[in-house]
């Protein structure tokens, strides 16, 4: 190889660092940004947020990143990825801009306020060949990861039932989450959404059957899922391995803690639980049973907020391109589509 041609190897190598645009940096944004940097692998290239104070603290992170005012400018700016953590109501038409525009996505959740909005933005992946990833980042905990090698070891037997909670004693702190043309639901859209995608995550994705759901607000059932949304709800959801999936989840619930979050699968051989510890939304312990006897498999600390965003991070450095799972992001989406009646 000639001098010139070594030359330009290296310099290719050197550009395929992928360079990332940050769309809305609090305080979510801000610690994904954080988790990314860590790897060692990305460069922040931009960041835009409405607000001036937070795009600044988030350019403290990323001091060589320019503070711009829109995904326009980000997308001008020639990224290969863009971090999307913006109100639920832009995720679908945002992720589906930057892709068109060849630009890689890992989004919050949800990836849409609808089954509807979700294939959209996965069908926009793939017309691109980009990696688009979502931040459901419990199943980066060490707990959930544990517990979906032991099902499928086939140790359980059969695994005909899952209880899930997560209920939340406070609630969102802004007023687009209380309006659904902006969120898209409640409770079930903000929580649920993780609880559905660990049980179809954990068990492989089986085929769904029926879907059934309550909503409540203030304590009485929601009228009208167009001007409210559900502080409450219940919800049974059949898979087509016989097994049944009873979830529950909340805001401002009076739960004497901050946070009730447990996720448990029984088998007939045997069951496996995560649940928060002392009421956290961080701390999380697992155990497997038996009958009347249980072993603990693992316990707090485990930073695992921002595995989600480093795995979709370091994957785009190592030149992944589309990933045809995450059309399992539309299938929760369409249960959550049920749930509400939809």
């Amino acid at each position: 190889m000639t001098q010139q041609a070594l030359f330009n190897s290296s310099s290719e190598t050197a550009l395929a660092r992928p360079r990332l645009g940050f769309l809305g940096v609090g305080w979510i944004g801000r610690h994904r940004m954080q988790a990314i940097l860590g790897t060692g692998s990305v460069d922040v290239a931009a960041i835009a947020d409405p607000s001036a104070d937070m795009a600044a603290e988030a350019g403290k992170l990323a001091p060589e990143a320019k503070l711009v005012s829109s995904l326009d400018d980000i997308i001008d700016l020639g990224v290969d990825g863009l971090v999307i953590a913006t109100p639920s109501a832009m995720h679908a038409e945002q992720s589906i801009q930057a892709l068109a525009c060849g630009v890689a996505v890992f989004c919050q959740k949800p990836l849409g306020r609808n089954a509807g909005e979700a294939q959209a933005v996965v069908d926009a992946a793939r017309k691109a060949d980009r990696l688009l990833c979502v931040d459901l980042s419990y199943r980066f905990t060490d707990g959930m990861r544990r517990i979906r090698e032991i099902i499928n070891s086939g140790e359980l037997g059969h695994i005909y039932a899952v209880d899930l909670v997560f209920h939340n004693a406070y609630g969102p702190d802004k007023s687009w989450f209380y309006d659904p043309a902006l969120s898209g639901g409640g409770c079930v859209m903000d929580l649920g959404v993780h609880l559905v995608d660990l049980a179809l995550w954990a068990l492989n994705n089986p085929g769904v059957g029926s879907v059934s759901g309550k909503l409540f607000s203030g304590g009485a059932p929601l009228k009208d899922t167009r001007s409210q949304v559900e502080d409450y709800a219940v919800a049974t959801v059949e898979l087509e391995t016989g097994a049944v999936v009873q979830l529950a989840c909340s805001w401002k619930l009076q739960a004497g803690c901050d946070a009730i979050i447990s996720a448990t699968f029984y088998g007939t051989q045997g069951g496996v639980s995560m649940r928060n510890a002392n009421g956290s939304f961080y701390d999380f312990t697992t155990e497997r049973y038996w009958g009347t006897s249980r072993e603990t498999l693992t316990m707090p600390p485990d930073e695992w907020g921002g595995r989600a965003a480093a795995d979709w991070a370091s994957r785009l450095a190592a030149g992944e391109r589309f990933d045809p799972a995450v059309e399992e992001l539309v299938t929760v989406a369409h249960v959550l589509d049920r749930i509400y009646g939809r």
